[in-house]
């Protein structure tokens, strides 16, 4: 049966957004591999011809900003939903939940904050932040964080923390296992707890267990 009109002009676009993901996520693997990796190695990885990746980004900046921008809204939705009645824990696992979504793209993740494309980033991740500072003003004011140092400063120097682990992490070739409990230990840490009793509250927290399969 010959297809509807609307199912002709159904088609080309499903297959340009496929075409589209398939580029960004070939983009993001070859990135990591290299971050200087061009866009014909970008396309080979995709299994796209360059006159394909032409066709949605007309140049390489722009395809890697869209590559930094989709991955940091994606680490922005999975740090949403991240709650929990001890802000100790919530911090803890504000710190896994960020290292499970980039783990296995650290050389992107550290261009995505530091890179020439951090204020855009920071401004997809800024509804994170602000749920991270809530946090801090909540431990801060029931007593269980630190209270020598402004909220504002202590939500930064957490953050900071756990993004220094990422930087850890790629010199030491760190196991994802390992940087999932160093990520909670540095972010405990730096808001206040001892590392004997940081390290309690990780192995009597079920939630922040690190997950099955994540030892690479």
């Amino acid at each position: 049966m010959p297809a509807t009109q609307s199912q002709q002009h159904r088609a080309p676009r499903r297959d340009a957004a496929e075409n589209r993901s398939t580029i960004l996520e070939a983009a993001a693997a070859a990135l990591n591999r290299d971050i200087d990796a061009s866009l014909a190695t970008i396309a080979e990885t995709a299994g796209l011809s360059r006159r394909a990746i032409y066709g949605h980004f007309a140049t390489r900046d722009e395809l890697v900003t869209e590559v930094l921008l989709h991955g940091a809204k994606r680490v922005g939705a999975s740090l949403n939903p991240v709650t929990h009645a001890d802000a100790r824990v919530e911090i803890a696992l504000y710190g896994s939940t960020l290292w499970a979504e980039v783990a296995h793209v650290r050389v992107m993740a550290q261009l995505a904050v530091r890179g020439p494309h951090r204020g855009q980033v920071a401004a997809a991740l800024a509804p994170a932040r602000a749920r991270l500072y809530d946090t801090v003003v909540r431990g801060v004011a029931t007593g269980v964080l630190r209270q020598d140092i402004a909220p504002t400063t202590l939500a930064r120097l957490i953050e900071g923390a756990a993004l220094a682990v990422l930087d850890e992490a790629n010199r030491a070739r760190m196991s994802r296992a390992r940087g999932h409990e160093l990520v909670m230990l540095a972010a405990l840490s730096t808001a206040g707890m001892a590392w004997r009793e940081a390290d309690q509250l990780i192995a009597s927290t079920p939630e922040l267990a690190v997950s099955k399969g994540a030892g690479a």
